[in-house]
């Protein structure tokens, strides 16, 4: 099983690690590493995989482009034709993020959940989908009707949340003690696998708690402000809001 210290620490940039395993490239695409520890997220719910570089200290490196996960194991796939590096040698390889970017798909997801705080809180709506590129994403809604006045006033609603300061929490509940907490499944259809002993929440204090397996900031203030960027109809009762990210605070 690989180690991935996303889950735990959002903040932490690189780690050493060896490389326990190499899979041959699939047609098009570069090959795939199995490292023993990792602080790549693997991509789930809406947020894409984390990309960044393996390096050895001989200086040897290798572009990661994506990752995700393959039973208990993180795959990190490298770019085209690349040469992969060599099983074993325990410490002799670092892994090291495309900080910028994770920040910023970061600060998106921490923002979509209090878009869907404030959502469920005022209005009682489930979420019906969502995604996110880095500063920007969207949320589906179960609304029966969307008006400009409405999304300005929730527009609002959240960047009042954001300038609170509101922590952000993480925790590993065991199942039963997770699904004792109302409305911990924010989404329409409760997408967690029968198989999950362990469930990961996330809580922005005071507003929001939901299981959730992605990588947030530590405080609604490092999300900055949020504009809404336009919504739209995607059935009879399912409602499309389009944000993007404000500057820091």
């Amino acid at each position: 099983m690989s180690e991935n210290i996303c889950y735990s620490d959002s903040y932490l940039r690189t780690v050493a690690a060896s490389v326990r395993e190499v899979q041959p490239a699939e047609e098009g695409k570069g090959a795939l590493v199995v490292l023993d520890r990792t602080v790549f997220y693997p991509g789930g719910g809406g947020q894409p995989a984390d990309r960044g570089v393996i390096r050895a200290v001989d200086g040897r490196s290798w572009v990661v482009v994506a990752a995700r996960k393959v039973g208990d194991d993180i795959v990190h796939e490298l770019e085209p034709g690349a040469m992969p590096p060599e099983v074993g040698a325990a410490g002799f390889y670092q892994v090291d993020l495309d900080w910028e970017r994770r920040y910023r798909l970061m600060r998106t997801h921490t923002a979509l959940h209090a878009l869907c705080g404030v959502v469920w809180r005022d209005y009682g709506a489930p979420v019906t989908g969502g995604n996110m590129e880095p500063g920007a994403g969207r949320m589906d809604f179960e609304f029966e009707t969307m008006s400009g006045d409405l999304v300005a006033g929730i527009e609002a609603k959240v960047n009042v949340e954001l300038a609170r300061a509101r922590p952000i929490r993480v925790d590993f509940l065991p199942r039963e003690k997770a699904f004792a907490i109302p409305d911990l499944i924010r989404t329409k259809v409760n997408l967690l696998p029968p198989g999950i002993d362990i469930v990961r929440t996330v809580e922005i204090v005071g507003l929001d708690l939901q299981a959730d397996g992605g990588t947030h900031v530590a405080s609604t203030s490092e999300v900055g402000s949020i504009r809404v960027t336009g919504y739209e109809s995607k059935g009879r009762i399912n409602k499309r809001i389009r944000i993007e990210l404000g500057d820091p605070m």
